[in-house]
């Protein structure tokens, strides 16, 4: 579970992600990335009923999501904002395959270094 300091949840932000964010587009998730001002870095998940009307299933997809970033959150570079929306599919992916393409999609946003 990602520490209070590490997520989003005014509104504001989300505004300011929305407007002025990059995206970039995976497979199964849609990532957004802007600069905060606090140093921290901070995420948060959004999974649509158009993934799936169960809210079990939401809810397990946004657990693994989170899980992800939380075993890449020493690798980022520090203060960044990132939203990371689910798309229609991800709920029949594997954990593995879903950390390996988020870590590709942070490669490409150049949030992590190239190994």
């Amino acid at each position: 579970m990602l520490a209070r300091v590490n997520t989003i949840k005014k509104a504001q932000d989300f505004d300011a992600i929305f407007k002025g964010a990059k995206s970039f587009r995976s497979d199964f998730f849609s990532l957004k990335t802007i600069k905060n001002k606090s140093g921290a870095n901070r995420f948060a998940f959004m999974v649509s009923q158009k993934v799936s009307k169960k809210a079990v299933l939401r809810n397990k997809v946004r657990r693994r999501l989170a899980e992800s970033v939380q075993g890449e959150m020493k690798r980022i570079k520090k203060g960044t904002d990132l939203l990371i929306i689910a798309l229609p599919g991800i709920e029949k992916k594997e954990f593995i395959e879903i950390k390996t393409t988020l870590v590709e999609a942070l490669k490409r946003a150049g949030l992590i270094a190239n190994d």
